[in-house]
């Protein structure tokens, strides 16, 4: 079980929108050097939505190659076709990810048992660590509680990106799911409610900008030190809402691209983050960071 802080990262992207692999590097390197306990690739953060098939396996491969066994790799594989996630699940395995990360089908908005079967058939069809991603703002699909206890009990199905924000439903799902399935924050303004309740640790936008609190965070908070917990995420409250000030992973980017981590390119239809905002994030940065 991986505990602690995952980000959620970024796929860095050169002026003219091609993958930055040098940039890749570094940014692994960054992490592990900051504690991130690991590295979430080609998910929402990631700009999974506009890579082609070829660039998500090559996302994966490189980063599981780069990282060398220094720290585990999520890979995203979701998809509203269940023969996609699957397709993307076994590239993944193939690819030497540690697990997978897979959101709720986004647009067509299947049934409760339609859900079930979609993460059922992809569990079956390869033998690597599943991890749900319910995130219904984004994809206009909520995966119930009722829902995930069914997926729990499938094999391979071992953990919950919760990104509801609803701190008291993810305790109640903590509470009734077995031992052992690990339930993470996708909201980084409830991680701390949700640590305290019993989540392993949280898949962060944050951490792009600020791993090593982040990291701090949640181990004091895996280690019963809540309060302490608490004050570093008090430190970097104010990155938690100026990171989605506008559609992530559009913010993250300007950030880094602030922080000289990353050059904030993005592809279309997403765009720079507006004029009006820029202010207020940097001032986010300074304050929390820099």
């Amino acid at each position: 079980m991986i505990t602690g802080s995952i980000v959620a990262l970024v796929t860095p992207m050169t002026e003219s929108g091609d993958v930055d692999w040098r940039t890749l590097e570094r940014l692994i390197d960054f992490h592990i050097e900051n504690g991130t306990a690991a590295l979430g690739l080609v998910g929402t953060t990631g700009e999974s939505s506009t890579l082609s098939h070829p660039e998500h396996r090559e996302v994966i491969r490189f980063g599981v190659s780069h990282a060398g066994g220094r720290i585990p790799i999520m890979a995203g594989t979701g998809s509203n076709s269940t023969l996609e996630a699957v397709e993307l699940t076994v590239a993944a395995a193939e690819g030497g990810a540690d697990c997978a990360l897979l959101v709720t089908p986004y647009y067509n908005k299947p049934s409760q048992e339609g859900l079930y079967q979609h993460f059922k058939s992809v569990a079956e069809a390869i033998n690597l660590p599943i991890i749900l991603y319910n995130v219904p703002s984004r994809t206009g699909c909520d995966l119930s509680a009722e829902t995930t206890l069914r997926l729990s009990q499938v094999e391979n199905i071992v953990g919950l990106k919760d990104a509801t924000g609803d701190v008291a439903r993810g305790a109640s799902l903590i509470k009734s799911l077995p031992k052992g399935f690990a339930v993470y924050s996708g909201d980084d303004g409830t991680t701390c409610d949700l640590l305290e309740a019993g989540a392993k640790g949280c898949i962060s936008v944050t951490a792009n900008v600020a791993p090593a609190k982040m990291a701090e965070m949640c181990r004091l908070a895996l280690s019963g030190d809540h309060a302490g917990a608490r004050a570093v995420d008090a430190k970097i409250r104010p990155l938690h809402k100026t990171l989605f000030l506008e559609s992530n992973p559009i913010p993250v980017k300007y950030a880094m691209g602030h922080m000289g981590l990353i050059d904030p390119t993005m592809r279309l239809p997403l765009m720079p983050l507006s004029e009006q905002y820029r202010g207020e994030l940097t001032k986010a940065i300074e304050e929390c960071v820099e």
